[in-house]
């Protein structure tokens, strides 16, 4: 601050960047509040997120407990296990806020914590793979790409005429694609383990538990990757889910700066003293 009261920054850069100023100050009155460090991640989770979201833990003091609000339609597994790693590594409880969705990757990152924080609309879901058939493109899950080039060599198999529509239809999907796919779907069973695994004070029986409860609803019964998987599923199948009451306190105080996010519809990896911001990739 200057000897006026006023901000250090010069007048015309604060006004550009004031909307991220606001958004810090309510993540810093939140940690006030909560006794906790708090952290936003809201994007695609892939290899170079590691960078992102680390640069928002790196100084965490691991006797804090560490908070993520978390917003994510998913991407890579191994990318997600590896920041539940880093998150874990770096608290002494570390608890999921999910104000809207944290699907597919993002459940993983959820599956992994103390307590998940989710409200009546929350969401998490199937945790099946997806994949980019172009770079920054739309995630694809890897069972739909499988399951179009099956469906695609049965029916020119049946009617030959129809290749050059199938193989238009199909471009950007290579014969390694496919390969990666099934790779990354065979993996999915050791991916839910490896992310209970994750939070250091689950009892081996306690893994395999949950294991069992959640590999019907997240891996073998959805037929979409969009399939719902909401607090009362996820309480239901022994999760640590919290799903505190529309008047929380602390609930409110997550929807206020949740709102700030919506509003800026960008992807970002933010805390108290960081801030990264760039565009969705076009879908």
């Amino acid at each position: 601050m200057t000897e006026t009261g006023g901000p250090s920054q010069s007048p015309l850069y604060h006004a550009q960047n004031a909307p991220r100023y606001d958004r810090q100050s309510l993540i810093r009155t939140y940690q006030e509040k909560c006794g906790c460090r708090l952290i936003v991640m809201a994007d695609n989770i892939l290899p170079y997120s590691v960078t992102l979201f680390e640069e928002l833990v790196y100084d965490a003091d691991p006797k804090e407990d560490l908070h993520l609000l978390l917003y994510s339609q998913g991407g890579d597994g191994e990318t997600a296990v590896r920041l539940l790693r880093a998150a874990q590594a770096r608290c002494k409880k570390f608890t999921v806020i999910v104000p809207d969705q944290a699907k597919s990757a993002a459940t993983l990152i959820a599956l992994g914590a103390h307590e998940i924080l989710m409200g009546p609309a929350s969401d998490l879901g199937p945790i099946d793979p997806q994949m980019q058939l172009k770079a920054d493109g739309p995630l694809v899950a890897a069972k739909d790409i499988i399951a179009a080039v099956e469906s695609a060599a049965l029916a020119v198999q049946n009617a030959p005429a129809t290749y050059p529509i199938y193989a238009s239809l199909l471009s950007d999907v290579t014969a390694i694609i496919v390969q990666q796919a099934r790779a990354a779907l065979a993996r999915t069973t050791d991916m839910l383990k490896e992310a209970l695994e994750s939070n250091p004070d689950r009892t081996s029986d306690a893994i395999a538990e949950l294991q069992t409860k959640l590999r019907q609803p997240l891996i073998e019964v959805p037929q979409s990757h969009r399939a719902i998987f909401g607090a009362k599923e996820a309480h239901a199948a022994g999760l640590p889910v919290r799903a505190p009451a529309a008047g929380d306190e602390q609930w409110q105080a997550i929807w206020r700066l949740w709102t700030k996010y919506v509003a800026l519809n960008m992807r970002v990896y933010e805390n108290a003293g960081a801030s990264q911001t760039f565009s969705w990739p076009s879908q």
